[in-house]
């Protein structure tokens, strides 16, 4: 009896131990721990961040020649070079504003998207048209109102850019975007990589995206799977690309956001991160990962920013960091400035190191021969960790057994084949589900109630 008696308060002591336990990991938890274990960015890959950043304040602008936020030397942009500039009466609401310019310094075709305007009803459109598992996609799971944002500035440019690309077959396109807009450039780069008859039968190679502060927007394996055109920045602590909760959710409890996040954060320690790796329908931040860390804990000020990149499948930004720079760290324009002063000493460094021109040549062509087979790994470990429909028919690099395996994961996804008819089937699909044709026979986008 006195055994039974003695039972509660030990148990309330374990509970509370354990409790304790997990609050006093979670405050301990720090952004730089999620990656701990990458590898050191170059100047090389990163080189193209801060001007893409500013490309995307350029959307901003109502006149480029005397714009508002001054652009540093040497980052400014060309009004003359500008191809195309949408607002929102260009677009009717139904995709973020967006710039199409022609950077001839860089070799570059630049798509750059802006992110969310909080006094913009139809972003908040854009956000709220989503369910988790909603919208079916190669083989996985993406957000649908970023996927129909997408489509519609696909066929908006979709010749625009075919001609770009004709006529300089020399340069590559860059799809970029911050926020909102990295969602929908990321979705738009995949539908671009699985369809490139329509801009002429481009290499995949001159095909790249870059995901500023990006949104979670799809599912794990296609997240890997594309890692090798779609790149994600994120700064430090920010919250968007670490929440799995669903982005309508974020915006519609903006002004108690860090409340949500604490709630999401207490939820998620309770989830096995196998649970989360089986879940199919759990969206995530996009393609390889570039995360800029300048803040150490138990230390105050900024640090000089150091750029860690990798190609992760478990443990890919699944933990918020209770900080109170979780909403700041999201500003384009912070990561702008971090993003430049980071290359700065990335240039600086390999300035001191004094690196003959053939040696960048041959180090830029390791780094493209390491980037594969880091993504290569990282769709291995992904079949490994058994990541539904996780196999890539991009690379081949499987066995026999393991190709079996992911078949049959895959099933009857349009993954389980690579041939260019089955890609135009798959577009042709996505076109007659969102759009439709008006008396003059071009394309338009469907209204929402005839959905």
């Amino acid at each position: 009896m006195s055994v039974l008696c003695g039972l509660p308060p030990l148990l309330e002591c374990v509970y509370c131990a354990a409790c304790a336990r997990w609050a006093w990991k979670r405050c301990l938890h720090s952004a730089g721990h999620d990656s701990e274990n990458w590898g050191i960015a170059t100047a090389e890959e990163f080189e193209a961040v801060p001007r893409l950043c500013r490309y995307i304040l350029a959307v901003y602008e109502n006149d480029l020649r005397q714009p508002q936020w001054e652009p540093p030397e040497g980052y400014g942009i060309n009004p003359d070079c500008l191809i195309v500039k949408k607002n929102y009466p260009d677009t009717g609401g139904r995709a973020p504003p967006y710039l199409l310019y022609l950077d001839h310094d860089h070799a570059d075709i630049v798509l750059a998207i802006r992110g969310l305007n909080l006094a913009k009803e139809s972003d908040y459109a854009v956000l709220l048209d989503n369910k988790l598992g909603k919208r079916k996609f190669d083989g996985g799971y993406v957000h649908n109102g970023l996927l129909k944002a997408a489509g519609l500035v696909l066929n908006a440019e979709c010749e625009i850019l075919k001609q770009l690309l004709e006529k300089y077959p020399n340069y590559t396109l860059t799809i970029t975007g911050h926020s909102l807009g990295s969602g929908v450039a990321a979705l738009l780069t995949m539908v671009v990589a699985q369809n490139r008859d329509r801009l002429g039968n481009i290499d995949r190679k001159r095909i790249r995206c870059f995901a500023i502060a990006p949104a979670r927007c799809m599912s794990l394996n296609l997240a890997v799977r594309y890692a090798d055109v779609i790149n994600s920045i994120v700064l430090q602590d920010d919250f968007l690309p670490r929440t799995a909760t669903p982005l309508e959710d974020i915006f519609k409890s903006l002004f108690c956001l860090p409340c949500l996040l604490c709630l999401r954060c207490m939820r998620d320690s309770c989830i096995s991160e196998e649970k989360m790796l089986k879940d199919p329908r759990r969206l995530y931040a996009p393609g390889r990962l570039y995360h800029i860390v300048e803040r150490k804990p138990f230390r105050c000020g900024r640090f000089p920013p150091v750029v860690k990149t990798a190609v992760p499948v478990d443990g890919r930004f699944e933990h918020i960091v209770l900080s109170c720079n979780a909403t700041s760290d999201h500003a384009i324009i912070w990561i702008e400035r971090e993003a430049r002063r980071a290359l700065e000493l990335m240039q600086k460094r390999d300035h001191v190191m004094e690196i003959p021109v053939k040696q960048k040549m041959e180090r830029q062509q390791t780094l493209t021969r390491e980037h594969n087979e880091e993504h290569k790994a990282a769709l291995q470990r992904a079949v490994t960790l058994a990541v539904p429909h996780a196999f890539s028919p991009y690379y081949g690099t499987f066995d026999e057994l393991e190709k079996e395996q992911s078949d049959k994961l895959v099933g009857d996804s349009s993954t389980g084949s690579s041939t260019k008819c089955k890609t135009k089937d798959n577009w042709d699909e996505l076109i007659e589900r969102l759009y439709e044709k008006d008396e003059s026979g071009h394309m338009i986008l469907k209204r929402s109630g005839s959905q």
